[in-house]
């Protein structure tokens, strides 16, 4: 990709900002066995960052056509939020070391999340992050989710700026899909699992926390 300036700086928010995909996997798990499926981990890891509808299909398929998604996402909706409500919220690493960062140098910074607007506005009020987003755009605010570009495309015009002048910031592979598709140049920020043969092409840079990700917008990569 070409040295276009860096101008954009577009965020997930689960996994990357928030320590919350460890909680998607523990309540995704134990919503389906309240309903008589044993989902694993890897079923788990199938759908993160993945639009509902895509991960609807993906699911039946594991489960079958009688597999009730919406139900089960409820409750996992419900397990996992009565859980935040008890215990808070974890931030990543590095959070606000690289937000301040990125504001200091007059960087735009979007989110650009599954979740719903509403919810994740929520959880970046709850964190005190939210005064640092220029743009939120959820999964609610696009036709076509992740592993679609169109949430990074929306991210990019709402902040006014071409996506190849947005670094975008991952730690799923549809989440790096969308990210690349859309012509932002993706860095993963590993969670859970690390890049696999099929993203490592898409890939701009790889940094173990967001602290270390400061070192894009440093070290020659702009």
């Amino acid at each position: 990709m070409g040295k276009t300036e860096l101008r954009g700086a577009v965020f997930d928010m689960d996994g990357v900002l928030i320590d919350t995909e460890k909680l998607y996997v523990r309540f995704w798990r134990q919503s389906a066995a309240d309903f008589g499926y044993n989902m694993t981990v890897e079923d788990v890891f199938g759908i993160r960052s993945l639009a509902r509808k895509y991960a609807n299909v993906k699911l039946k398929g594991i489960f079958g056509e009688e597999f009730p998604y919406n139900q089960v996402r409820e409750h996992r909706t419900e397990l996992m939020d009565a859980y935040i409500a008890e215990n808070g919220v974890e931030t990543k690493k590095g959070l606000f070391e690289i937000l301040g960062y990125l504001r200091d140098r007059g960087i735009k910074i979007a989110v650009a999340t599954a979740t719903p607007r509403e919810r994740a506005v929520k959880r970046l009020e709850e964190i005190g992050a939210l005064p640092y987003f220029d743009v939120i755009v959820g999964g609610d605010m696009v036709q076509n989710g992740k592993p679609e570009p169109d949430i990074y495309l929306k991210a990019a015009s709402e902040l006014g700026l071409p996506p190849e002048s947005c670094a975008a910031f991952e730690d799923s592979p549809n989440g790096i899909k969308a990210a690349y598709s859309a012509g932002c140049r993706a860095v993963m920020i590993p969670d859970l699992t690390s890049p696999d043969e099929e993203i490592l092409p898409m890939l701009s840079a790889v940094y173990n926390s967001l602290e270390e990700a400061v070192g894009f917008f440093e070290d020659g990569r702009c």
